[in-house]
């Protein structure tokens, strides 16, 4: 039994060192072994990459000097060495070692003792590494902690399966939840819209790797208390692989993100007041060539639908004019609230073009004649229409009543739902849902009204647009006032108020 037990426990020793020799080899670090009397006993792959030194050209050396170390830096190698085998711990130094070919190259190390079954010291050993390696990678890991604690830019590491994995404070600022809150959940549960053109930026980098230039998303978050309901996010994206691995597995990607949606929004409006001055002063030098004051108000009216509304509509008051400033004793006008924002219909539920709008309507209503028109079906030149004097039988409570008697402009709109006949019941072209009507102002008195209509592919009309609107009706009145005034022999308009 003697012989098959020692037979064993040399095969143990063997399988042990084996193991041991491959664990050292297959280290990142370079790694040296010391016996307690300075023999070299272990020397691995990484240590003959750095220095050149095999290990069978190592091992069994005794001490690193006169080799691996001038003489001038053994004495502080080595009382470094000796010192790592009397304290506790590990203990850090830079050394300046020789290499096989006779460079001097800068490592850190670490030092610690080895122990045997007893507690006594049997050695030490050294792990090193360059010192400009051992800096990469402090500043690696000092610049990701900095990403995820300071930074300005929001900072989302996503995983393979387009999951956060990692969040930095400012990204949960911006996304409006916590930091935790986000790990793990799908990207469509944060954004209600955007989320689509996110994933296929991220599953690009994943494929094809880091785009050359930042990207710019409009999103839309979940979160309730949202500001503004659209945000503008500058992103950029890189991908993150494995520096453990033999061939590049990607880990996932590195989402930075700033939210510059003041500063798209600044540029936007800015862009389209210079778009917006443009077309005034075009429309101006084109009205300017026009014979006829009428065809030049036509001008102002097609020049103002570019990039602002689908439809125009002018319409012109029959009325005899009442003299300026004075007011009749029922001149009091019961204006629906509801008619003065994007949401609201301008008319009170269940009104219908015709009906009796109770006792709140003023008598003696302004009877407004259509004059001119864009086209309902294909673009083209607003029409000047014959004048017939028959008025458009639009409701009491219409926004265009609304605009005449506040003497300003009327915003009015559909509403989420857009009700089939919406349009129709106003008189209005079909398919427009969003409304912005504006008095027609010339020398004091209130000409008729101008209607802008807007399709559901745009926006609601806005504070900006209302006053772009009232710039154009100005002109517009203008010109009619003027085509007014000629048509009488210069007389004021028989159509004014």
């Amino acid at each position: 039994m003697a012989p098959a037990r020692r037979a064993t426990e040399q095969t143990d020793e063997s399988g042990d060192s084996g193991l041991l020799a491959a664990l050292l080899d297959g280290m990142d670090a370079a790694l040296a072994a010391f016996a307690a009397d300075g023999t070299v006993t272990h020397w691995n792959h990484e240590a003959e990459r750095i220095l050149g030194w095999t290990s069978a050209e190592a091992v069994g050396r005794t001490g690193l000097t006169g080799w691996a170390v001038r003489k001038e830096d053994a004495d502080g190698i080595e009382a470094a060495l000796a010192a790592a085998m009397r304290s506790p711990g590990r203990q850090v130094h830079e050394f300046a070692l020789l290499t096989k070919d006779g460079r001097r190259v800068l490592l850190r190390t670490q030092s610690s003792a080895v122990r045997g079954p007893g507690g006594r010291v049997v050695g030490v050993y050294c792990a090193f590494s360059e010192v400009h390696t051992q800096l990469d990678l402090e500043r690696s890991v000092a610049l990701a902690e900095a990403l995820f604690e300071d930074a300005s830019w929001g900072v989302v590491l996503i995983d393979a399966d387009l999951r956060p994995a990692v969040v930095n404070a400012h990204a949960g600022r911006i996304l409006g939840v916590g930091r935790t809150a986000l790990l793990g959940r799908p990207l469509g549960e944060l954004l209600a819209q955007g989320v689509e053109e996110l994933e296929c930026a991220l599953q690009h980098v994943l494929a094809e790797g880091a785009p050359q230039a930042t990207a710019e998303l409009w999103v839309t978050l979940r979160s309730e208390g949202a500001e503004f309901p659209r945000r503008c996010w500058r992103s950029g994206f890189v991908r993150l692989a494995s520096p453990l691995a033999e061939e590049p597995v990607p880990l996932g990607v590195a989402w930075l993100f700033q939210d510059v949606t003041d500063t798209k929004r600044a540029e936007q409006e800015s862009s389209l007041l210079r778009f917006r001055a443009r077309q005034l002063h075009r429309a101006g030098r084109a009205a300017a060539e026009c014979p006829d004051p009428a065809e030049a108000a036509a001008v102002h009216l097609d020049f103002a639908l570019a990039g602002f509304a689908d439809h125009g509509l002018v319409d012109l008051a029959t009325t005899p004019p009442a003299p300026y400033g004075a007011v009749a004793e029922d001149e009091e006008y019961d204006a629906c609230d509801a008619g003065d924002g994007a949401g609201g219909t301008g008319m009170p539920p269940g009104s219908a073009p015709g009906a009796d709008a109770g006792p709140g309507t003023r008598h003696g209503r302004p009877r407004l004649v259509r004059t001119l028109a864009s086209p309902a079906g294909a673009p083209g030149p607003a029409e000047r229409l014959p004048a017939t004097g028959i008025p458009v039988p639009y409701a009491p409570r219409h926004p265009v009543f609304q605009a005449y008697e506040r003497r300003g402009s009327v915003r009015t709109g559909a509403g989420p739902a857009s009700p089939e006949g919406w349009a129709a019941a106003r008189h209005w072209p079909d398919g427009t849902v969003h409304g912005l009507c504006v008095a027609l102002r010339s020398r004091g008195r209130t000409l008729g009204v101008a209607t802008f209509l807007r399709t559901p592919a745009r926006r609601p009309f806005d504070r900006a647009d209302a006053d772009y609107a009232e710039e154009v009706a100005a002109r517009i009145a203008a010109a009619l006032d003027l085509a007014g005034a000629a048509a009488l022999g210069g007389a004021p308009s028989a159509h004014c108020r």
